[in-house]
């Protein structure tokens, strides 16, 4: 073997690391960060160093390796690197280029489509005709752009659950708060940044009830070579939970809200779509999750059904709890998962190392604490273990299938212990900045209550009223215009006033005996907050017409979870055990049946924000109210004026 032959694997190795790093900066300084003409100048210091960076490297083309390959002279080598050093050290937005996010475009067509559940075929809403809706997938950082066209009677909205939308508050698209709806033959193009975020989120229609059957999975990567902070898993499978009407959700909701009364439950609920073995005609129409024996899966919970929360279990498997609401949390084994509508929960499941001569349910049913009737029905998908071999002679056996525990359906004991063991990483990497002062206070009582009945009408509530749900007492009345139009131009009167109460007008013991006043006051009443106001928020349940949990949702933040218990909430007292040090990172919490919750968030994100109950009955009878944050004094902290396409009301 002669001597060239030997250094042959060396010149492989350093032709190697010259492309990798030309490649890298090629990348780096032109197609990720194009120069424009200015960068390109003669007067423009960077200038000199892009065109000397580039006559290096062309340079270097006339050293050739018999492999056909470009090849650096050393002292080209030597240069190039150093030039590079040099650019990041001087030039640091070049550096940064290399991370910034990819743009990723999306048509979403709003159509009709029928779909067969329960043995009877109906026309549902969806996106591009799928349902579940397409999965969005992205990474941290990346902008997403997404057309949505409006092809159904409907007037719509999207609504993009969870994401922060810094800056970018007229694409978080709740109907009549962010913007008009779409009307039919329209489009709009959601433009915005994912932005710290990482993780499982969902989007879903934003007006009256049309998210029965409008909504879909966001899978959020984390940064590219960036890992979990958990074991890598085989395989990651979403599992998205919806609820069924064989009627018309539209019909429903409408004419509830005509008579006062509670609107008809549902038919069943779903497991990405399916309902599963234990209704009618639906044997087939079953989710089924395949497995190999020994691999780790990482399944991405989503409770995207209308008015239930729900426990969820695998039989005779263990789940670990590694994140909430797109946050990474200590892992918490358990054997029972509760999730509200509006939350998620990302889980780790280890299959058995043999495959087991069984298949084993996925079951999920409601956790109902309130006075009124509910769907108590369980969705069931089956878990399968793959066959160790093609020839295995259990291939086509039917094994038993294996049904979970779950907890009693109004199990609050449960809920409560569940939800104070999901804790913050609060790592160095994955930290929990919980706001250590508060700048405001506020004390919101949510629950139900009642409404007059129309003269020369008979209605379905209580004593001849209608039902309805407030914040402070107040019910909220959805304006006919865009809040935060009417906020950015400056043409809020008529429209909404800024007077929401800060603590019940009425004080009473809120979950004992209630008082004899049970009407609400109506309104469209918001809270005003300057630009990275620190607030406490304390929600308390009560127990006008019943107690009950309610999962309140944040739009354009995430909150920290600081405390949470039964009975009334003791200013005096219970301050005292908040845990500022890893307390959950949320979007949406579960006020407790019969009991408070405390959060805690920073609102440094300009714009108008809504918060609301996310069981949309309590939604659509006023359980909502909407908090204003004023831009900040630098350019950053503005909220930018609104895309040309905005729907008009």
């Amino acid at each position: 073997m002669d001597q060239k032959s030997d250094l042959l694997p060396i010149a492989k190795l350093y032709v190697n690391l010259s492309h990798l790093i030309i490649n890298k900066l090629i990348f780096v300084f032109y197609y990720i960060n194009p120069p424009p003409s200015h960068f390109l100048s003669n007067q423009s210091p960077v200038s000199h160093f892009y065109y000397h960076f580039l006559s290096i490297y062309r340079l270097s083309d006339r050293n050739k390796t018999e492999m056909g390959a470009t090849l650096l002279s050393p002292s080209a080598f030597v240069k190039l690197l150093f030039l590079a050093l040099c650019a990041i050290w001087i030039f640091p937005e070049l550096a940064q280029a290399k991370h910034a996010g990819t743009t990723r475009h999306y048509k979403f067509n709003i159509v009709m489509q029928n779909v067969t559940r329960l043995c009877q075929t109906k026309s549902i809403l969806t996106v591009n005709g799928q349902f579940p809706g397409p999965r969005i997938v992205a990474r941290e950082g990346d902008r997403l752009v997404i057309k949505v066209v409006n092809k159904v009677k409907y007037n719509t909205t999207l609504h993009w659950h969870g994401i922060r939308q810094l800056r970018s508050g007229w694409a978080d698209g709740p109907a009549y708060i962010t913007q008009c709806p779409i009307q039919t033959g329209q489009s709009y193009v959601y433009n915005f940044t994912i932005t710290g975020q990482r993780g499982t989120l969902f989007w879903h229609a934003h007006i009256s009830w049309l998210r029965a059957t409008l909504y879909g999975p966001i899978v959020i990567l984390p940064k590219e070579h960036v890992p979990y902070p958990f074991p890598q898993p085989f395989k990651e499978v979403p599992i998205i939970f919806g609820e069924w009407w064989k009627a018309d959700t539209e019909k429903i909701i409408s004419q509830a809200l005509q008579s006062g009364g509670p609107p008809n439950i549902s038919d069943a609920f779903t497991i990405n779509g399916l309902p599963g073995p234990s209704y009618n005609c639906s044997a087939k129409d079953a989710f089924k999750l395949k497995v190999k024996p020994g691999k780790l899966y990482l399944l991405r919970m989503i409770n995207a059904a209308l008015n239930d929360e729900l426990f969820v279990s695998i039989a005779n498997h263990t789940l670990t709890v590694v994140e909430t609401d797109a946050v990474y949390v200590k892992p918490i084994k358990t054997n029972v998962v509760l999730i509200t509508p509006g939350q998620t929960t990302n889980v780790l499941l280890k299959a058995k190392s043999k495959a087991p001569t069984a298949t084993f349910a996925i079951a999920a049913r409601p956790y109902a604490t309130g006075p009124a009737t509910f769907d108590n029905t369980t969705t069931i998908g089956i878990l399968e273990y793959e066959p160790p071999s093609p020839v295995s002679k259990n291939k086509n056996k039917k094994f038993p299938l294996l049904k979970p525990a779950l907890p009693k359906l109004n199990d609050t004991n449960f809920a409560m212990k569940f939800s104070k063991k999901i804790r913050s990483l609060a790592t160095a990497k994955f930290p929990a900045n919980v706001p250590e002062k508060v700048d405001r206070r506020f004390f919101f009582t949510v629950g139900l209550g009642l409404n007059p009945c129309p003269k020369n009408q008979t209605c379905q509530g209580p004593n001849n009223t209608k039902l309805a749900a407030s914040v402070n007492n107040v019910s909220f009345v959805q304006p006919n215009v865009a809040l935060l139009q009417a906020h950015f131009f400056k043409k809020s009167k008529g429209v909404y006033t800024t007077d929401f109460p800060v603590n019940p007008p009425l004080k009473f013991n809120y979950t004992g005996t209630p008082p004899k006043k049970l009407m609400v006051n109506s309104g469209t009443k918001v809270v005003v907050l300057p630009f990275k106001t620190s607030v406490e928020l304390v929600m308390q349940d009560t127990s006008i017409i019943g107690a009950e949990s309610h999962p309140l949702h944040l739009h354009g933040f995430n909150f920290f979870v600081i405390g949470q218990g039964f009975g009334n909430f003791n200013p005096n007292k219970d301050p005292a055990n908040f845990n500022l040090v890893d307390p959950a990172e949320r979007n949406t919490v579960g006020v407790p049946s019969g009991g408070w919750v405390a959060i805690r968030f920073l609102a440094d994100n300009p714009g108008v924000w809504f918060m609301h109950c996310h069981l949309e009955v309590h939604t659509s009878w006023g359980l909502k109210m909407a908090w204003i944050v004023m831009d900040g004094k630098r350019p950053k902290q503005k909220l930018p004026p609104p895309p040309s396409d905005l729907p008009k009301c």
